[in-house]
């Protein structure tokens, strides 16, 4: 089993990414219209999710399976607790929650592409931890919507109460508004509704889908990994006033989650293929949905801090670097 860094680099979906990059970096005109890379995302979401259920349907939600949905539920809590603990003293209150609220939920691409290492490799995983990757967004969003009310509340203690706290203070947001806005989210909903079709379809459904779901995805995930190059690369134009603190967080960060999770793994003695998928789950950052509540539940952060270190730092660190990287120190644990 080859698992180098060159190894993963000759994989032609990684090559479309850095081809993406190299096309935005020379200024090229290149460009995916916006409704077919949006298609792309779709697609992707609606094969992964119909895919993972099929493979729930297979092996059934056993006690390993519900330990490692349960272990990704805990790492979706954690990450952002440890996070801000971190940030908070050296970034503003506000951004902080909203990095660690990012961090604390998952890239499904990055996910996707931890499989296809996975099935290059011929190792085995299990289709629960699709579903610990659905459930993954959750915590974060809740941690999202906590982190900030304690900051408004620990700002308005601080202010002045001639000032007037409450004349200051936005009114807290609602939790119940913010998770089923986060449910009801396009991108969220169908990947659920994929993986009960899936599930429900079993291997009878995914011989019917074969065509669409399993023929085509290695080049539509081509052409979306060449649109995520072509963002990253325009997104790290827009982080040369970033902190070099941020930026070492987006790079760093990644490992130490990915880390925890992998000594999770093995206390809990769950497969390789598996620990791998939650250390990349639990190491990658939301660029999607978290992001977007975080606009609507911390209004007072600054998108472009959380979003340029999830897709123009963390992501590329994790496609390139982080998924062989994790695997190898996996592979030295479970020998």
């Amino acid at each position: 089993m080859d698992i180098s860094l060159l190894a993963n680099f000759i994989d032609p979906a990684i090559l479309f990414f850095f081809f993406g990059v190299f096309a935005a970096a020379i200024r090229s005109n290149l460009e995916i219209p916006g409704s077919i890379a949006k298609f792309f995302s779709l697609y992707l979401l609606v094969a992964i999710g119909f895919k993972g259920g099929v493979a729930l349907a297979g092996s059934g939600l056993d006690a390993t399976a519900l330990a490692g949905i349960g272990a990704a539920m805990f790492m979706a809590l954690l990450v952002p607790a440890y996070s801000f603990l971190i940030l908070r003293g050296r970034a503003q209150p506000f951004d902080a929650a909203a990095i660690a609220a990012t961090y604390g939920s998952i890239s499904a691409v990055t996910f996707i592409a931890a499989q296809q290492f996975l099935t290059r490799n011929d190792v085995d995983f299990g289709g629960h931890m699709t579903v610990a990757m659905v459930l993954m967004e959750s915590p974060a969003i809740i941690m999202a919507v906590l982190l900030a009310s304690y900051v408004r509340s620990s700002t308005a203690l601080q202010l002045s109460p001639s000032v007037g706290a409450a004349a200051v203070t936005p009114r807290p947001v609602s939790l119940k508004a913010v998770l089923h806005e986060a449910f009801t989210d396009g991108a969220h909903l169908l990947l659920i509704g994929s993986l009960l079709i899936g599930y429900l379809t079993g291997e009878a459904g995914k011989e019917m889908m074969a065509p669409f779901t399993a023929d085509i995805f290695k080049g539509i995930l081509a052409f979306f990994l060449l649109e995520m190059g072509l963002l990253v690369a325009r997104q790290l134009r827009e982080a040369r006033g970033m902190p070099p603190f941020l930026i070492g967080f987006a790079l760093v960060m990644p490992s130490v989650n990915a880390l925890i999770a992998i000594i999770l793994a093995s206390l809990l003695g769950m497969g390789a293929g598996d620990a791998l998928l939650l250390a990349v789950l639990s190491a990658s950052g939301s660029y999607i949905v978290v992001p977007a509540i975080c606009r609507y539940a911390i209004p007072e952060a600054s998108p472009g801090r959380y979003f340029t270190m999830s897709l123009g730092f963390t992501f590329p660190f994790n496609i390139i670097v982080g998924i062989p990287l994790y695997y190898f120190v996996i592979q030295a644990l479970w020998s």
